[in-house]
């Protein structure tokens, strides 16, 4: 290399590398709230020269919120009022109002909510709810394989999209495979309209590597709903004996609420194809289904950012007897653990249910090293054995219940788009509490953290250093 060239890359790369630090530094000061974050993204920025500063480009801009935020505008027909309702007068009273100004949705009364346990009771029903559409079927779904389980879904809307029904589809565009999606192509192919949710290859468009849609939504001519944790896969049909066979909890909604799945599925719609899904069609008025008082919580990293968490710590410090938690990971920030530790010390009984081995090792391991000040204050932890539950269940004093996509997980919690449903049915709340208790297996105590081995504590504290992107 000529000797000129030699002396401008010396010269170049440094200055490279302050201007692109520099340039960092000053957008996370001013679009960072969490100082440990904030530090952690302005010190690999200047100590890693160049890298870290792509790596930020990559994987610390929130693109979403810019893109997301004219969905949220006062005007926006995707933003209509729900029905009112639900004014209580007991001790949880605080946590509804509390959830109206989080959500700035009201409760919506007269609704029937089902539990369906594992694709092998809920996938029949959805199908079934699909072959006898007359207008329109939307589905959102993290995973949709395209292979025992999800060849019927295929099959099912394409024949609705054949009949003159409006379809629409959204797949996660990383949960659904990145590089080949079978399903998005096959439903491509027959003309029915399907989209990939934040999909990119293009490295200046690169959100799907942290932001993902985890929402699992099925609504069908915009009266009837499945919503909960259950993706589309031959693993959930449990009855058939698959290898990794996966447990879920998923719901059968009927009645108003229904309307509020309905806008969030709009929402992300018009986010990622900028297609307006208004009118009867889509949303039609709904009448009183059952006894359930329910609503809709969404959560994700544009104008939604936090509300799951923030009822989640809502219900926690309303809760007066008891707090029963069962989710695949839990891995939560020192808020949750500090608001469910000082629950426990005030008297609240807080049980939480996770897998003693789930499908990602990592996580379980940071678990370990995470839970340690809830065993404290006196939370009872319990694990079951395989086969892996995917559930995600949350009751508070026999009357409230919090259901849906979203991990007790940083990644639920602030990166992906989740949606959940609160619910006030005591008849409901037993039911989801029954699932909980069946699955109180093993307990896990201090004393089994603290016979863990020193390599092992190690590697388990290591493991919780990626707490935020586990």
């Amino acid at each position: 290399m000529p000797q000129n060239w030699t002396s401008l890359l010396a010269l170049g790369l440094p200055l490279l590398h302050f201007a692109l630090a520099a340039s960092v530094t000053v957008h996370v000061l001013m679009t960072k709230r969490n100082p440990g974050s904030s530090v952690a993204w302005i010190g690999l920025a200047w100590l890693s020269p160049v890298i870290g500063s792509l790596l930020y480009a990559l994987l610390g801009v929130n693109r979403v919120r810019r893109r997301a935020r004219s969905l949220h505008e006062p005007g926006n027909p995707l933003r209509q009022p729900p029905p009112i309702g639900g004014d209580r007068s007991d001790h949880l009273a605080p946590l509804e109002f509390a959830g109206r100004r989080i959500t700035q949705r009201c409760v919506a009364e007269g609704n029937d909510i089902r539990i369906l346990v594992n694709g092998d009771a809920a996938y029949p029903q959805m199908l079934a709810a699909i072959d006898a559409s007359s207008t329109s079927v939307v589905l959102s779904s993290y995973i949709f394989r395209a292979d025992r389980a999800g060849n019927a879904f295929i099959r099912s809307l394409i024949a609705a999209n054949q009949r003159g029904v409006e379809v629409r589809v959204l797949i996660d565009g990383y949960g659904a495979g990145y590089l080949w999606s079978r399903t998005y192509y096959e439903l491509r192919r027959a003309r029915v309209p399907v989209a990939r949710f934040l999909h990119s290859a293009m490295p200046w468009r690169m959100p799907f590597l942290n932001l993902r849609s985890h929402r699992k939504i099925l609504i069908v001519d915009g009266s009837l709903a499945f919503t909960g944790g259950l993706n589309i896969g031959a693993e959930n049909l449990v009855s058939t004996h698959p290898r990794y066979p996966v447990l879920d909890t998923h719901f059968r909604v009927a009645g108003p609420v229904v309307s509020q799945l309905c806008g969030a599925f709009a929402e992300l719609w018009t986010f990622t194809t900028g297609e307006a899904l208004l009118g009867s069609t889509w949303c039609p008025l709904l009448q009183r289904a059952g006894d359930s008082i329910a609503r809709a919580v969404t959560s994700g990293p544009d104008q939604d950012l936090e509300k799951i968490e923030f009822l989640v710590l809502s219900a926690v410090a309303c809760a007066q007897f008891s707090i029963q938690i069962m989710t695949p990971y839990f891995l939560p920030d020192d808020r949750i653990i500090t608001a469910l530790s000082l629950a426990a010390i005030r008297g609240v009984t807080i049980d939480i249910v996770l897998p003693e081995s789930s499908n990602h090792p990592s996580v379980d391991w940071s678990t370990r090293a995470h839970i340690e000040p809830l065993l404290i204050a006196g939370c009872r932890v319990w694990t079951h054995s395989l086969p892996f539950d995917h559930s995600k269940l949350l009751t508070v004093d026999s009357t409230w219940c919090f259901i849906g996509s979203a991990n007790w997980d940083m990644r639920s919690f602030r990166l992906n788009f989740e949606i959940n449903l609160e619910a006030y049915h005591s008849a409901l709340v037993e039911q989801v509490s029954a699932i909980i208790r069946a699955n109180q297996k093993t307990r896990l105590t201090l004393q089994d953290l603290e016979r863990r081995s020193w390599p092992v504590r190690l590697r388990d504290s290591a493991a919780r250093l990626m707490l935020p992107y586990l």
